[in-house]
């Protein structure tokens, strides 16, 4: 068993899911977003975690998907929130049609999320389904915090760290958790299975933020440069607004500031500030920290070795990512 293995199988089974026909602008977005494809990184997680304790990892295949029409239901709206015109290359669903639609074919998404989960064992829904509430909800928590800092001049390390913790690693930690639950691992286990998961979260979005700056436009399938234009507080302006001071310090407010502006005139005045102050290895520094509590995680699951190194392997893919 491989990871090429299980992202076929997820593919497979993803592409023939049945979202419903009538009206046609409810479902398409859906099927459209779907398409797009991303890393499947949630539902791959699920199945590499109960491929740990069981050879029959292939049942559940329906709960793996049911976390990752989830999260493409955040995205879906998240992109409202944040008017991105793109996602994984593509336009995105409120840019193709326009906001209604994506928020009422989001919800239909998270309805489908639930029906998947109809695929367990009867004695497994109400852990499984309590659990998930408490991710969907933590997720929600995270989305707000995110926007509250739009509208405040300053946020703490320690705030945006939580804030991303919630927003990102949560759902990350219940793909890993849900893997455990449902092969029936041992509780231990399970902590340390979302424990794992949270703590690699963490290590992607702060590696996300670095590449939404220094990652390349073909292979990061987003706007580079976009979290810039936005004034969104990421890591790399926290850091950089603790850390600058004469003419940095005001260059970096003046951009802020600024209502109207070249985009790309913008991004390359505020990288040349990250540059100049080191935020991209300081930012590399904490991702590491993150990204090593979570191997020491995985190191101490109680599952066979060779197992694990499956595990292992893939956590490494997502540590090395470019997009």
């Amino acid at each position: 068993m491989d990871v090429t293995q299980v992202a076929s199988v997820l593919n497979q089974e993803i592409a023939s899911l049945q979202y419903g026909q009538h009206p046609p602008e409810l479902y398409e977005p859906i099927r459209y977003m779907m398409s797009l494809g991303g890393k499947r990184l949630r539902p791959v997680l699920t199945l590499l975690a109960s491929y740990l304790y069981t050879d029959n990892w292939q049942k559940y295949t329906k709960p793996a998907i049911a976390v990752e029409v989830f999260h493409n239901f955040t995205l879906m709206h998240d992109d409202i929130m944040d008017a991105a015109p793109l996602r994984r290359g593509n336009p995105t669903v409120h840019t193709k049609w326009n906001n209604n639609v994506a928020i009422l074919s989001g919800d239909v998404m998270l309805v489908s999320a639930y029906e998947l989960f109809l695929e367990l064992k009867p004695e497994q829904m109400p852990t499984v389904i309590r659990r998930f509430n408490r991710c969907a909800s933590e997720v929600c928590e995270g989305q707000q915090l995110d926007m509250n800092f739009e509208k405040i001049a300053t946020v703490s390390e320690e705030d945006y760290l939580q804030m991303i913790g919630l927003k990102t690693a949560a759902l990350l930690g219940f793909s890993l958790e849900l893997g455990g639950l449902v092969s029936e691992a041992p509780e231990r286990d399970t902590i340390l299975l979302r424990e794992l998961g949270e703590s690699i979260g963490i290590g992607f979005q702060l590696k996300d933020d670095l590449l939404d700056v220094f990652g390349e436009q073909a292979k990061f399938g987003k706007q580079v440069g976009g979290d810039i234009i936005a004034n969104k507080k990421t890591f790399l302006l926290i850091k950089a607004l603790q850390s600058a001071t004469g003419e940095d310090q005001a260059q970096l407010q003046h951009w802020l500031a600024k209502k109207e502006f070249v985009a790309e005139e913008k991004v390359k005045a505020v990288t040349n500030i990250y540059n100049r102050l080191n935020i991209r290895q300081l930012c590399e520094a904490k991702m590491n920290e993150y990204f090593a509590l979570g191997l020491f995680c995985l190191e101490k699951l109680d599952a066979p070795e060779a197992r694990k190194q499956v595990l292992r392997e893939f956590v490494e893919q997502i540590i090395h990512r470019e997009n």
